[in-house]
């Protein structure tokens, strides 16, 4: 397989990926399947909170002047990617999960910090027993006529369950397409059929990465 990697993610996190991509070698197509806005929201009073579940680093960028009223609870981050964002905001990142947001929260819980708030996209998936608010939004995109072809050409990269049903869900023939995915849950979300796929042993973009290298030639 090729050295072409195809990236679905949503600005800015998407010339990030490009940029590390190609500091490493690749050559790299951007095909962002989503654009990211914020979410008018209100705060609750943070006396009934532990701490903030943040799965996202889109959540700090969008949450707006109302993430001030909630910035001394400390933060559970899913991914290094999140708890950078979130520390570069001034927020207290307690816990930094390497897997996905359950197992995130299980720790959190292990902790002490029962009572969690979700400062999430309007599309995710909701936690048992944590409240979600929606402080931004992913909007699909128009998908390129030419999409088919760029997908086929290289390793297509899935940051996000969304991204993944999105691409399942267009992608003319997936037995010619190569997916490498940031978690279990992200592949699952793809389904089946794909010429070949990976997962990142952690979910940084690093790892994605190293995970897409064992499909290259």
């Amino acid at each position: 397989m090729s050295r072409h990697l195809v990236v679905l993610r949503p600005e800015p996190g998407n010339g990030g990926t490009v940029a590390l991509a190609r500091a490493a070698g690749w050559t790299v197509d951007p095909l962002p399947l989503f654009a990211v806005s914020p979410v008018a929201w209100t705060p609750p009073d943070p006396a009934g909170v532990d701490a903030l579940l943040l799965t996202s680093a889109n959540a700090v960028r969008h949450a707006g002047p109302g993430l001030a009223g909630l910035s001394r609870l400390p933060v559970v981050a899913v991914g290094t990617a999140t708890a950078e964002a979130a520390r570069a905001a001034g927020l207290a990142v307690t816990i930094t999960g390497d897997a996905d947001a359950a197992d995130a929260v299980a720790e959190a819980r292990t902790n002490g910090l029962a009572r969690l708030l979700h400062l999430a996209g309007r599309d995710r998936i909701d936690q048992p027993g944590v409240r979600a608010i929606t402080v931004y939004a992913s909007d699909t995109l128009p998908i390129p006529v030419d999409a088919q072809a760029r997908l086929r050409a290289g390793l297509v990269l899935l940051h996000s369950p969304r991204a993944a049903r999105t691409l399942a869900r267009h992608a003319v023939a997936p037995a010619e397409i190569a997916v490498a995915a940031l978690s279990p849950a992200v592949l699952a979300a793809s389904g089946t059929g794909w010429r070949a796929t990976a997962v990142a042993a952690v979910p940084t973009d690093r790892a994605l990465l190293a995970a897409a290298e064992t499909l290259a030639d």
